[in-house]
């Protein structure tokens, strides 16, 4: 019996396109290795029609960025009745949004950081909160406009409030947290594994260290304490639970073991819509923890669904 077809929904256009077209070619090729009738659909505003006239039997979302992870696109396929991969409207933007995801996190007993949500504009000469903290809008991906401000930094960064600025203004000023960068993958209703994402020649995990070859490596497991690692097993299936996440998600953490291994941890965010190239860091885990890149796609896909 021939297998589905699926529409792959890549492309789109947030800042965010380059990375989704990587992620949904890589699928689409897997997807088609695995037996599946694949249509690639670069997504525009006629989306709704395009998939009218396709009438797959499921599409798997493999846009990045707003529109694509924000609900946006998750409504027009409920609209439409497609079945599709990933989050539901709902726990899509809940989680796009930094401001409200943090709220759920921390009512479920997760840990956050200290943080405040502004107008950029509101932010004037001096500095919003004690340094060292972070700058970043509450509904982008890919550390798309993510300023960290060091101790020793006389006033807030002048970027924010110029016309350079392309991020919306709302921002949201966390503290900074020291340490390592960790993140973990949760796939259904179990946490994979853990990994640790080491900047290569970049002072944080920016848009050049996670797609610019040699920009980071990956620690996979993460070589850290075993009551560490399970706790951010448990926290990521917590935060996957708590704001809605289905299919596939990865919570990313922040681990300050500078004076104690049991030292601070604290969850930053999970991504409904993690890159799924072969060397992302989900398919890694989950390569870690037995299943193969297609195996992971082909069961994403027959776990799609509507009202999800």
């Amino acid at each position: 019996m021939s297998k589905k077809h699926v529409a792959v929904l890549m492309g789109g256009f947030s800042s965010e396109r380059p990375v989704s077209l990587s992620s949904g070619t890589a699928c689409a090729d897997a997807l088609e290795k695995e037996g599946y009738h694949v249509t690639r659909v670069d997504v525009g505003r006629d989306i709704a029609k395009v998939l009218e006239d396709l009438k797959p039997d499921a599409a798997f979302n493999a846009l990045h960025g707003p529109f694509g992870e924000d609900g946006t696109i998750q409504g027009v396929l409920e609209y439409l009745g497609i079945p599709y991969t990933h989050s539901g409207v709902l726990a899509s933007a809940l989680a796009m949004n930094k401001e409200k995801a943090k709220k759920i996190a921390a009512l479920a007993g997760i840990p956050v950081a200290e943080a405040k949500v502004l107008d950029r504009f509101s932010i004037g000469p001096d500095h919003p909160m004690k340094p060292p903290y972070v700058v970043k809008p509450v509904n982008e991906g890919s550390s798309f406009g993510v300023v960290i401000v060091k101790e020793n930094q006389s006033h807030p960064p002048q970027i924010i409030t110029s016309p350079e600025w392309r991020y919306g203004n709302t921002v949201m000023v966390e503290r900074f947290i020291h340490g390592r960068e960790l993140t973990c993958a949760v796939m259904g209703d179990v946490a994979l594994g853990v990994t640790e994402i080491i900047p290569v020649g970049h002072s944080f995990y920016d848009y050049d260290s996670k797609y610019v070859p040699g920009g980071s490596k990956h620690e996979c497991p993460a070589k850290i304490s075993p009551n560490i690692y399970q706790k951010i097993l448990t926290l990521s299936l917590k935060a996957h639970r708590a704001i809605g996440c289905r299919g596939v998600s990865r919570s990313d953490f922040r681990y300050d073991d500078r004076y104690s291994e049991n030292g601070e941890l604290i969850w930053l965010e999970v991504n409904t819509q993690p890159g799924m190239t072969p060397t992302s860091l989900v398919p890694e885990i989950a390569a870690e923890a037995g299943h193969s890149f297609g195996e992971l796609l082909s069961w994403m896909v027959e776990d799609a669904s509507c009202l999800r």
